[in-house]
């Protein structure tokens, strides 16, 4: 297996990426090359595509030894389901499946980039393989989807003060909505008085939530935080 490519998007860490790609349309991501592959004749007609697959590693999520039940943070952290039943990140191989939105394909002098929207990828993950997505063959929409039917639809009210989201550059404005809305937070932690922080671009979104209510308290520019998501 070799890596063909890495992304590029706004975050820097795990918390708050989308549990699943394509569902937060409105962020933004780019694909960038390794020099082997960096050859205009391998991107031949993938702009008659509208969306693509892209097989990854989950980088991040490697461990020793695997696991044959896992908790989804969905379920509370608490209820065990079969790693081959579940989403899981930590597998026995750390391989991730994504579909997103091919927005464009821009030839630069570093080879080929493609933009991207809806991936659900840690800035810096390595690609091994994109492939076109086939409507006719990939789309069921029939399909049970287990345990994750009763999550999907679930949102939170956002509270972002006007002077707050002024500081989020204009274009980025939406996607941070949209990814604060679909709830970053495990899904074991539920206590009000926490306070969550979240790498996003350049910036750090401190917040709280209250039941279905989520109110940003303030945002660091240009910092990274520690590994920890959450402070007391």
């Amino acid at each position: 297996m070799k890596v063909i490519a890495h992304i590029k998007s706004d975050f820097p860490t795990k918390f708050g990426i989308p549990h699943q790609s394509g569902r937060i349309k409105e962020l933004k991501a780019e694909i960038v090359f390794e020099p082997e592959y960096q050859v205009a004749e391998a991107f031949r007609g993938i702009e008659e595509y509208t969306h693509l697959w892209l097989i990854w590693e989950f980088s991040q999520a490697v461990r020793k030894d695997w696991s044959p039940t896992v908790r989804p943070p969905r379920l509370g952290g608490n209820t065990r389901k079969g790693v081959f039943a579940t989403r899981s990140p930590f597998r026995p191989n750390p391989i991730g499946l994504s579909s997103v939105k091919l927005e464009g394909v821009e030839f630069t002098s570093q080879g080929p980039v493609l933009h991207v929207s809806g991936a659900d990828l840690m800035d810096g993950t390595p690609i091994y393989d994109i492939k076109p997505y086939l409507a006719y063959v990939d789309s069921h929409p029939e399909a049970s989807g287990g345990f994750t039917d009763q999550i999907q639809d679930h949102k939170l009210k956002v509270d972002f003060p006007a002077g707050l989201l002024e500081q989020v550059p204009k274009e980025k404005r939406a996607a941070l909505l949209a990814v604060l809305a679909n709830d970053p937070r495990p899904g074991y932690q539920k206590a009000p008085d926490r306070e969550y922080g979240m790498s996003f671009g350049n910036q750090d979104i401190h917040f709280k939530v209250d039941g279905e209510l989520l109110r940003v308290i303030r945002i660091d520019n240009e910092k990274k935080l520690a590994k920890s998501r959450i402070f007391s």
